[in-house]
This record gives C-alpha cells, sequence and structure tokens, in this order.
C-alpha cells in the first residue's frame, strides 16, 4: 500500500479545491484504512464549500464512500449487522461516529441527534492526523467506532452509492418519521437525490399516487423517464406558487390535498408553498434542510385548521443504513440506479461540485 495518498482539499471557502499529498500514518486499536473506490458528491458539499456551515480548514470534503478495506489495526472491527470485516471487503462507510456519552445517544436513543458527533468531510482539518478524513481521496482514515456496512454480493459498488447520504436520509424521514402508508397520496418536492430517494421509498411504502414537483427540465425528464412518480410539475415551467399549489390539488382526491408532503427541495419557501398542499389531518416532513438558508414568514392558523402533523428529520444512525442497504436490491427491480450516475476523477472535484451546484446531474460520483 502507498504511504501517501492524493486528495482534493478545500484549502479557503469559495475557492477551488485543490490537490494535496497527505501521509498515511499509523493505525490505532479498531481504526482501518479505506481505499476510496467512489465518493459521492453532496449537495451539502456545495454549500461547505461556500461557507454556509462552519468547518474547520483545510478540509477533505466528503462524507459518502464506498471503500476496500486495506488495512486493520490491532482490533477486530465488525460491520452494523455484526459481521467482522476483513480486508479486502467493500464498505458502505457511514458518514458520522456519534459520541455515544450524550443525552441525545443514552436518554433519548436519538444518535443522529448527538451534538458532538464526528462527521467524515466535515469535523477535522486536514491539517492534522490523521489527515484523511473526507473521501475525496484516494484513501481514507476511519476512526475506532465508524460504522461499516459489508456490501453484499449482487450489489455493485455503483449501486450503494447511487443514492449516496440521501438514501438513508429518506429512510429515516419517509419511513421512521413520516410512515407513509399503503393508498397514501404523496407529494414529493424536490427532484435532486433526497427527492428521488423518497418517491422511491414512499413507491416502496405502498402509495397510491406519488406527485412530483421539481426542476430543472433536465431532472423531470430523469425522474419521467425511469418512472419515478405519477405526475409530475416542472416548477421553472410555472412560476406562480399559487398556481403550482392549486395544480397539486387537483391531483389529489376531491381537490382535498395530499395525504403526505415531503419537502426534499432545501428552500425554505418551499415549505410555505408545501403546507398549502397539505390535506386536513395530513403529514409534513421538512426533510431537505441541512444548512440554514433564512427564515421566511409561516402562517400558524394554517397548522391549527388543518390539524396539520409536522415532521422534522435530521441525518440519519445505524438502523437507517442497514435498512437502506436491505432497500438496494427492491430499487434496482425498478429503477435503473447507475443511469443516475456522472462519474468524476479526483483531479475533477472542482467540476463535479459546479455540476451538482448548477443542477446539471443527478448524482456526482468522484471515482479516485
Amino acid at each position: 500500500m502507498k504511504k501517501t495518498a492524493q486528495a482534493s482539499v478545500l484549502m479557503e471557502f469559495n475557492k477551488p479545491l485543490k490537490l494535496q499529498s497527505y501521509p498515511l500514518v499509523d493505525l490505532e486499536p479498531g481504526a482501518a484504512i479505506a481505499r476510496v473506490v467512489l465518493a459521492g458528491v453532496c449537495g451539502s458539499d456545495v454549500h461547505l464549500q461556500h461557507g454556509h456551515y462552519p468547518i474547520p480548514l483545510p478540509n477533505i470534503l466528503g462524507h459518502e464512500s464506498v471503500g476496500v478495506i486495506e488495512r486493520i489495526g490491532s482490533q477486530e472491527i465488525r460491520d452494523l449487522s455484526g459481521q467482522i470485516v476483513h480486508e479486502g471487503d467493500q464498505v458502505l462507510i457511514m458518514s458520522s461516529i456519534p459520541c455515544g456519552q450524550c443525552y441525545f445517544c443514552r436518554v433519548l436513543a436519538q444518535r443522529n441527534l448527538c451534538e458532538k458527533r464526528f462527521v467524515y468531510g466535515v469535523s477535522k482539518s486536514a491539517a492534522e492526523p490523521p489527515h484523511l478524513s473526507g473521501g475525496y481521496a484516494e484513501y481514507m482514515y476511519l476512526r475506532p467506532g465508524t460504522g461499516l456496512v459489508k456490501i453484499p454480493p449482487g450489489i455493485t459498488p455503483e449501486e450503494a452509492i447511487s443514492l449516496g447520504c440521501a438514501g438513508p436520509t429518506a429512510v429515516n424521514g419517509v419511513l421512521y418519521q413520516t410512515k407513509i402508508t399503503a393508498g397514501d397520496t404523496v407529494a414529493v418536492q424536490g427532484s435532486g437525490p433526497v427527492g428521488i430517494a423518497a418517491a422511491m421509498i414512499a413507491r416502496l411504502s405502498g402509495a397510491k399516487k406519488i406527485l412530483l414537483i421539481g426542476g430543472p427540465a433536465s431532472r423531470i425528464h430523469f425522474a419521467k423517464k425511469i418512472n419515478l412518480a405519477d405526475w409530475y410539475l416542472n416548477i421553472f415551467d410555472v412560476n406562480d406558487p399559487e398556481e403550482r399549489v392549486k395544480r397539486v390539488l387537483e391531483q389529489t382526491d376531491n381537490g382535498r390535498g395530499a395525504d403526505v408532503v415531503l419537502e426534499c427541495a432545501g428552500f425554505p419557501v418551499a415549505v410555505q408553498e408545501g403546507w398549502k398542499m397539505v390535506r386536513r389531518d395530513g403529514k409534513y416532513l421538512v426533510l431537505g434542510h441541512y444548512t440554514d438558508k433564512g427564515a421566511i414568514m409561516l402562517n400558524p392558523t394554517i397548522i391549527t385548521q388543518k390539524q396539520m402533523k409536522i415532521f422534522g428529520s435530521w441525518a440519519f444512525v445505524e438502523p437507517h443504513y442497514l435498512k437502506y442497504m436491505d432497500l438496494i436490491p427492491l430499487f434496482k427491480r425498478s429503477f435503473p440506479l447507475i443511469e443516475m450516475i456522472t462519474f468524476f476523477p479526483l483531479s475533477e472535484a472542482n467540476q463535479a461540485l459546479q455540476a451538482v451546484e448548477k443542477g446539471e446531474v443527478i448524482k456526482a460520483v468522484i471515482r479516485p
């Protein structure tokens, strides 16, 4: 194995990433070195590049990774299902490590809400050992306690990374928080990876009708191509929010609104608009907001008049990761997962980020 590894590094906010070289340090007990096979580019990475969330610099971005275990420290490692991890195993690498000691970890058992969790591609400066703490690199140093899922036979690394962190994020929000049931009419706001994953899970959960509201046209075209939903609305074709709400309501039983509306757009105004799409006694999930994009005016009367149930969902933890892996074979039966991906070499990480920011791709993946 090499003694150094290249990485594409964020040195300054709002500046292009630069290729840098870092040493592969000695392993502590419970740690491992993984050769990065694929690293997903998340919309959150674009926000991090622009400084919308405080992270230490320099930073190796990338919290969506599939790797091959190349070296293991002096302590045995098991994946989330309890299987022993060996050198040579292909694994899906969980993006965060909860502290296990705080109120949210120990009392509420909501480890995704841990205030002290370590996040790959976010929490650690590349200037500090072990340096390689993000997926935009040839290798990653996997800290003790890292959640791993061995990729089973029949699933390729490309299929495992195709939805990135949007997959387990949507599992938590759609399955564990909102709990869509058979026969529901579901409106999905947003046609990026989170919206696509949410729509897929809604379909597998038995949704009777899925309404997809998003854009740009290329993403709506792709969603139609893979038969993701039953009805589509390109927000760039219909600029008036009230007209969009009207058209969505027309697609629901007796015009009463969707049983469930899933916000996966990441824009505050989507929440303002989405509340009006929910039927009385319906559910609204805010799933797409992972950086602060500002405040908007909301009318609380809508909540009381509709007796609306509002849910929030933040990230994911071990059960959501395992459930996501269980769902991949079901996804691939109905949807061409690989067709979602546009590949970039490590040297073109900046182009990958730009493509994601402009909505030119469905899922950008770096292949070091």
